[in-house]
């Protein structure tokens, strides 16, 4: 039986797309057991995910190198015999750990002198794999060979018990078709739709008999109080009020997702919910909502994407001038009638 180690992403989309991955894996090695080394925020969505068999909390700080610190996590780990390990960051402190853990086969890509520490390093060619998922799912492969097409799309499923646990802890019903607003991203204000502009939008759905939910972390709530405060009264604004597997649950509920570039957007794409998927900073063609449901919006400007936290022009026009308007006509083509 092989025992793969796989060195997660840091960040929670980032660990969903990792999925297609593992699934390939499981195809080609119908009985391995893959264990995840990812931080601890990422825990619940990883346990979610079947393929996985345990996780492993990574238990150092974002950009932390602490040698001595990974030295010894290695060391624990040898005991695991593990067969191969898939580093799947560029970083060079992600590949100390397997290499600590005497793991004999540890594949990743070539990047920041990783030589030596990664005795499987494959070339990257972004030309050939422009797509996030796909760059994770070319290390299920051997060495030279071809990722298969189409992909599998990331999936997540959600009991009916843990939807009646989160709806009754959170004080929440289902009487009203739902839609769920991801307002926040991780990453920086340039990825994120105005606000004004999300709370004219939960108008409109409000005036439809939908009932609005706003999801995110804690350092969302700000962000969706205003949209609260901007005549919508009745909107339930639950950031930092749920953890990750609640967070899922109620995304399972909504006909409708309307969602910034961020981790809840892939959430909900996994969980082939209807969504809108509002792009300004960052690319489709890298991190798109892998779902048939998933409609992206974005206006084709020359300074967009820039990949940047803010904008580097001070004007926002990648997001300020993607108006309610736009976003609505698209969502009209999603909801199509009226609820009853």
């Amino acid at each position: 039986m092989k025992k793969i180690l796989v060195i997660g992403p840091s960040w929670v989309g980032d660990c969903m797309l990792m999925q297609p991955m593992l699934m390939r894996l499981k195809q080609r090695h119908p009985d391995c057991l893959i264990d995840v080394l990812a931080p601890s925020w990422t825990a619940a969505l990883l346990r979610a995910i079947p393929e996985i068999n345990e996780t492993i909390i990574n238990p150092f700080p974002h950009g932390a190198l602490n040698i001595k610190g990974r030295y010894r996590l290695g060391v624990q780990l040898r005991s695991a015999q593990y067969d191969q390990a898939i580093v799947l960051p560029n970083s060079l402190k992600a590949a100390l750990v397997p290499f600590f853990a005497r793991i004999p086969q540890r594949t990743g890509f070539v990047g920041e002198m990783r030589y030596g520490w990664l005795n499987d390093a494959r070339k990257l060619d972004k030309s050939v794999l422009p797509l996030m998922v796909e760059r994770f799912a070319q290390l299920a492969e051997p060495r030279g060979g071809q990722i298969p097409h189409p992909l599998a799309n990331p999936k997540l499923t959600v009991s009916a018990a843990q939807v009646d646990a989160t709806l009754e802890k959170l004080g929440l019903t289902l009487d009203q078709p739902v839609a769920v607003f991801c307002p926040g991203a991780e990453y920086g204000p340039a990825k994120r739709w105005p606000v004004a502009y999300f709370a004219e939008t939960a108008q409109r759905l409000h005036h439809l008999g939908y009932a609005i939910w706003l999801i995110g972390s804690a350092k969302d709530s700000e962000v969706a109080e205003k949209i609260v405060s901007l005549g919508n009264q009745t909107t339930r604004n639950l950031c930092g009020s749920t953890d990750l597997t609640d967070a899922i649950a109620l995304l399972s509920c909504a006909q409708l997702v309307i969602s910034n570039d961020s981790g809840l957007m892939h959430l909900a794409a996994a969980l082939d919910r209807p969504m809108i998927a509002l792009f300004g900073s960052s690319s489709p063609q890298f991190t798109p909502p892998l779902s048939p449901q998933a409609m992206v919006v974005r206006l084709d400007i020359a300074c967009s994407p820039c990949f940047k936290r803010e904008c580097p022009l001070g004007h926002f026009n990648c997001m300020n001038q993607l108006t309610p308007d736009r976003v609505w006509e698209k969502i009209g083509q999603i909801i199509k009638t009226s609820p009853a």
